[in-house]
C-alpha cells in the first residue's frame, strides 16, 4: 500500500479553504501543514481546519511534507514554486502555472533535474461531465470534431472581489484569470493546439470597486479585457474563444464542439458538474446518458442550487501518480501548454500576427468512473 504523502500550503487566501475543506475527501496525501508571509492569516486558517500553522522557511524544510500546494497570487507562482523545488519538495500551483513561457520551462527544467513532479490547476476537466464527454467523443458520438466555440463573459472582478487590482493588470485579465479552464477542457476532448491568433482590447480604462471596504475606488485597467482568439489544433479543428470583462448580458453557451457527425454542448469549464448535450445528425440535442461518475455528484451548496466541487482530485492524482510513476493528469507538460496558448494569445493581439506554439503536449488519460473512485476515501 503506497504511503500517505504530506501536503503543504502556502497561501492562506480565499482558495486555501476549497482546497482544505475538500483535500478530506481524497485518498494518496493529508495536508498538514498552511503557511503564509502574514502568519496571523496563516494561524486563523489553521485553527479553522484544525492543522498546523508553520512559517513559509520552516514549512519548506519539513521533513513531513512531500507535496507543497502554491496558492499564493499569479505573479508569485513562478518564484513561490522554484523556491518549493529547491526545498526539494513536489509542486501543486493553482492556475495559472505561471506568467510566462520561459518561467514554465524553467521548473521544468529545474524539476527534472531534481527529479521532482510539478502539476497544476485547474483539475475540473476530471469533473464528471467533462468525462462523461470526454468518453462520448472518444466513443464516436459526434465524429471527428473539427471545429468549436467557448465563450467566457462577465462584468468584471471588481462587481464582487474586494481587492481587484491584481485582476487588471499585467498576469491579470480573462485569458489568464479564466482560460485554463476552457482551454484545458478543449485539450482534454481535442489535443495540443498548433497556433493561435487574437484580437484584444479594452471598453474601459478605469475600474470601480463595487464591493467591501474599497467600495467606490477607482483602478486602473493596464491588460487587455477583452479578447477573441482563434485557435488552430494540431488536429486540424479550429476553436473561436472569446474572454471579455466587458460584458454585462449576453445569450452565448459556455463551450460547444462541431464534429462530422454531430455537435456537444458542454457546461461551465469552471465547474466538476452540469449536463452534456449531443446532437447527432439529425439536429436535435439531447442529454447524454446518466453516468455515476463520482465527480459529477453535486455536494456543495451555492446561490444557484447544489453543484459538484471536487477541487483536490488534480492532487489526488498527483499523489497516486507519484506512487504509481505514471503520468500526472494535470502535470506540467500539459499546463505548460496552457500557459504558452495563453501568452501567445495576448502576444497576438500585440502584433496582429498568427503564433506558431513551441510546446505541445499529450491529451490526459481519462478519468473513467472506477479510477475516479480510487481516489476518493
Amino acid at each position: 500500500m503506497a504511503r500517505t504523502l504530506g501536503v503543504g500550503i502556502i497561501g492562506c487566501g480565499n482558495i486555501s479553504t476549497t482546497y482544505l475543506k475538500l483535500g478530506p475527501l481524497f485518498k494518496g496525501f493529508e495536508i498538514r501543514v498552511v503557511a503564509d508571509l502574514n502568519m496571523a492569516a496563516a494561524l486563523s486558517r489553521a485553527a479553522q481546519f484544525g492543522v498546523e500553522a508553520r512559517t513559509v522557511t520552516d514549512l519548506l524544510a519539513s521533513s513531513d511534507i512531500d507535496i507543497v500546494v502554491n496558492l499564493t497570487v499569479p505573479a508569485a507562482h513562478f518564484d513561490v514554486s522554484k523556491q518549493i523545488l529547491e526545498a526539494g519538495k513536489h509542486v501543486y500551483s493553482e492556475k495559472p502555472l505561471t506568467l510566462t513561457l520561459a518561467q514554465g520551462k524553467a521548473l521544468l527544467k529545474l524539476a527534472t533535474a531534481r527529479k521532482l513532479h510539478v502539476a497544476a490547476a485547474p483539475d475540473t476537466f476530471l469533473g464528471g461531465s467533462h468525462q462523461q464527454a470526454r468518453a462520448a467523443v472518444d466513443d464516436g458520438a459526434i465524429g471527428r470534431i473539427a471545429g468549436g466555440t467557448a465563450h467566457i463573459l462577465g462584468p468584471g472582478m471588481e462587481h464582487w472581489h474586494p481587492n481587484p487590482d491584481f485582476f487588471f493588470k499585467p498576469g491579470g485579465g480573462p485569458i489568464l484569470d479564466m482560460g485554463p479552464y476552457y482551454i484545458m477542457a478543449l485539450i482534454n476532448l481535442i489535443g495540443p493546439v498548433k497556433r493561435v491568433a487574437a484580437l484584444t482590447g479594452m471598453a474601459r480604462k478605469q475600474r470601480v470597486i463595487a464591493n467591501g471596504p474599497r467600495m467606490g475606488e477607482k483602478i486602473t485597467v493596464k491588460t487587455p479585457t477583452t479578447i477573441h482568439a482563434l485557435l488552430e489544433f494540431a488536429t486540424g479543428a479550429a476553436v473561436t474563444l472569446t474572454a471579455s470583462w466587458d460584458v454585462f448580458a449576453h445569450r452565448h453557451p459556455n463551450l460547444e464542439v462541431y464534429g462530422s457527425d454531430g455537435a456537444m454542448f458542454l457546461p461551465d469549464p469552471n465547474f466538476f458538474g452540469g449536463t452534456v448535450m449531443a446532437a447527432g445528425t439529425d439536429g436535435t440535442p439531447k442529454p447524454l446518458d446518466t453516468w455515476e461518475h463520482p465527480f459529477g455528484k453535486p455536494n456543495e451548496k451555492h446561490p444557484d442550487g447544489m453543484q459538484a466541487n471536487y477541487r483536490g482530485a488534480g492532487l489526488a492524482d498527483m499523489a497516486q501518480a507519484i506512487a504509481a510513476k505514471r503520468d500526472i493528469r494535470c502535470g506540467i507538460p500539459r499546463m505548460l501548454h496552457v500557459v504558452e496558448i495563453m501568452t501567445a494569445i495576448l502576444k497576438s493581439g500585440e502584433t496582429g500576427k498568427f503564433e506558431t506554439l513551441k510546446t505541445t503536449c499529450t491529451r490526459p488519460r481519462p478519468l473513467g468512473v472506477a479510477e475516479a473512485r480510487a481516489l476518493l476515501k
